[in-house]
This record gives C-alpha cells, structure tokens and sequence, in this order.
C-alpha cells in the first residue's frame, strides 16, 4: 500500500500498538470487531465511498462511523476506525484492506501477550508447506463457490487440537473471507506480518527439493550479510522448478533457476 494510504495506514499502526499492549490476549477480541468492520465495508460500495470521500468533512464522516459501530462496538475499535474515515486514502478499496491488516495484528498481539506468536509463526509456515501436495483441500480453501461450512471443515480437520487458537482463527478467516486471495496466498501475508512483528525480514525460497540444515543455514548468513537485519526463510517447494533457487525477499527477486536462465536466453536470441 502507497501514498496516502500506505501514510495512513501506518500512522494507524502507530496509534493502535499502545491498545494492543495494554490490551494483552483480549486484543483478539479488538481483532474479531475489526474484521466485522471490514466485512461491512466490503459489502457496501456506498459505505467506503462515504468513508473515504476526501470532499467530505471529517467530522460528517467520523458521525458516519459513530452511526454504524452504534451496535455494541468497543470505543476503542470506533475511535481507531473514526481516525481512519478522516485519513486520507488513495482508493476507496484501501480503507478495507488497511482494516484487514490492523485485525491481523491484533490477534497477532494476543499470541504475542502469552509469548505465542513464534509457535503461531511455525505453524502458519506448516499450515502452507503441507497444503503443497493436497491440490484438492487447497481448491477447496479457495473455491468461493464451496459453502463456508465445508471450507472451515476443511480447515478444522487440519488444524483441529493440533495447532494454537490464534493459528486456528487466521486460518479459518483467510477461508472464509479470502477477499479476492487463496487461501496460502493469505497465510503467506500473515507470516510476513509475524516477521514484521518479531522485527524479521522474511525470505520466501522456491526449490524443486527442500534445502538441507546446513544449506538453509548457508542461505539465511548470505541474506542476513546483504540486507544487514535478522532473516527468515521460508521453503516452497515447486517441482516445475529445474535446478536453482528462486529468492524473494520484499519487492527482491533473485531468479537463479534453471527455467529462469533458458527464459533469458530465449528472449536474448529473440532480441
């Protein structure tokens, strides 16, 4: 998210981080109110237009807000979304998204308050590197067509007794309510967000076979020694992949497969 958006996207990061803290484990609750308020918004082309119409006055908006959340919502939740409809916000989708993001990290605070959030981290990871074989369960994660219910029965089956109940709730939301992503797509971005959080810079490597102990220890020294901060690698495996790795850490992309190194060469001799 740039711009504007991105602008105030973090200054809201800044001020919900003191409530998520003084909040501890019951930030997941925050989190649950916040969702709610992104499936309003999703729903309702009116209402994010209103939102986020720069023409109106703030305190129109802010009155807007105080209407809708009028059903029982925290004050802290309707405060922090009253300081988002007076932001400004490059398109009327990025007030959603933005909400989406802040609704993660408040369940990722509560993991955090009982020192949970590693344990939630590895099982995210899991969670994507065992879907990699199960082509059927990940088009049902995905089909928006398939009733909720199957997809969270999907989802339970998984991770049922086996996994942390802050895990459990990320997963079960990037089901069913993807908002335009799949479902690993989705715990790829709440793994970047637990990076964040840990203060972590996430290296995703894509390879036809899983990288040795010492291969991936390796790996994360020579990233750690380019960017200068603390690395975390994630393995995909991929086996359309021939040979190399590919490695992308943020907006870097460092291609060295076999496939990557044939497509150049190709487009080489056709220029």
């Amino acid at each position: 998210m740039r711009g504007s958006s991105g602008a105030s996207l973090s200054a809201a990061q800044g001020r919900l981080e003191p409530v998520l803290r003084a909040a501890g484990e019951r930030a997941q609750a925050l989190g649950g109110e916040l969702f709610a308020v992104v499936d309003a918004l999703d729903s309702s082309a009116a209402l994010r237009r209103t939102l986020t119409d720069p023409s109106l006055p703030a305190a129109a908006k802010s009155g807007v807000v105080g209407q809708v959340l009028a059903g029982g919502f925290d004050p802290r939740v309707v405060e922090l979304v009253r300081s988002l409809a007076e932001s400004r916000w490059s398109a009327d989708r990025d007030l959603p998204a933005a909400l989406e993001q802040l609704a993660l990290s408040a369940l990722l605070a509560s993991a955090e308050a009982r020192g949970a959030l590693e344990a939630v981290e590895d099982e995210v990871f899991r969670i994507t590197r065992s879907l990699q074989g199960q082509r059927e369960a990940r088009r049902v994660l995905s089909d928006p067509t398939t009733k909720a219910e199957r997809r969270v029965a999907v989802v339970d089956a998984l991770l049922a007794g086996k996994a942390d109940p802050i895990t459990v709730a990320l997963a079960r939301r990037a089901t069913t309510a993807p908002r335009g992503r799949r479902f690993v797509a989705t715990m790829l971005m709440v793994g970047n967000l637990i990076a964040e959080r840990r203060s972590l810079l996430v290296a995703t490597v894509t390879s036809a076979v899983d990288l040795t102990p010492a291969q991936r220890a390796r790996l994360t020294t020579l990233l750690e020694r380019a960017y200068g901060q603390v690395v975390q690698i994630y393995v995909t495996l991929d086996p359309t992949v021939v040979g190399g790795l590919r490695i992308q850490v943020g907006a870097d992309v460092v291609d060295n497969t076999v496939l990557s190194r044939l497509a150049d060469a190709r487009r080489r001799l056709a220029g």
